[in-house]
């Protein structure tokens, strides 16, 4: 009797125990899918975070000996987190190959070209280049150039510093050119010249405040097309719009 009653618990306890090992599996499978996610999605950040890495240059006028404003300049930046390389304007044409790797190499981070006296003239030589192979340039800043090509038309938004009267001239762009162009004359300011417009504070500042505009601008789209998080959080109800503000030239 006490024989046939273990087997009849044992016959009870076998259909449980197999809905519990069924119940187990499923709780592993849904813990190993849950882990994968999250290493899918640390991957994908830490991509979007590699391919969305600035380069911000900074170019030297002739010999170098006079734009020593640039290094402040980068040492400025670096101290707002912004990492800034700063080289003499014979550097161009290496650093126009680099972009170019970079870009091959999926780096589509925010590309930032500021230049003094030649050094100007050279980073819109490297907008133009890079402008053939569909590259854009989202900052170039320009101090003082002289005798300087237009724009072209991959350029983003584009500030130049020049005197009048005094050294340098407005810039011009292409016919194609969509992107914001600012000229702005420091003519009036008898504190500046063409061998001291590079050390301006204010301009430092001017600068510093247009390139963080930039990267943080990137910064926030890159962030909102990679997430796929955000991607599904994206209400299905129409936006309230605004109307556009205008935007000092």
């Amino acid at each position: 009797m006490a024989e046939m009653i273990a087997r009849i618990r044992r016959g009870h306890r076998g259909p449980l125990a197999a809905v519990r090992a069924h119940e187990d599996r499923d709780a592993s499978r849904l813990r190993l899918g849950a882990s994968c996610l999250a290493v899918a999605i640390t991957l994908l950040w830490c991509n979007c975070a590699l391919a969305a890495e600035p380069r911000v240059l900074l170019l030297r006028g002739w010999f170098g000996v006079f734009s020593t404003g640039m290094d402040s300049l980068a040492s400025e930046l670096k101290a707002k987190g912004i990492k800034a390389e700063v080289a003499s304007h014979l550097y161009w044409s290496t650093a126009l190959k680099d972009i170019v790797k970079e870009r091959a190499a999926g780096n589509t981070g925010p590309l930032v070209l500021v230049g003094h006296s030649q050094g100007a003239n050279n980073v819109i030589d490297m907008a133009r280049s890079l402008e053939t192979r569909k590259i854009p340039v989202d900052l170039l800043v320009t101090l003082a150039p002289f005798m300087q090509d237009p724009l072209p038309s991959n350029v983003v938004r584009a500030v130049n510093y020049y005197q009048s009267p005094g050294w340098g001239a407005p810039l011009t762009a292409d016919r194609g050119f969509r992107g914001k162009l600012s000229n702005v004359n420091v003519g009036d300011d008898w504190t500046i010249a063409h061998i001291s417009i590079d050390k301006s504070t204010k301009i430092h500042a001017d600068i510093a405040r247009e390139i963080a505009a930039v990267l943080q601008a990137k910064e926030k789209e890159g962030t909102e097309e990679a997430s796929p998080l955000t991607a599904a959080a994206q209400p299905s109800s129409p936006q309230k719009k605004f109307p556009p503000q205008a935007q000092a030239q």
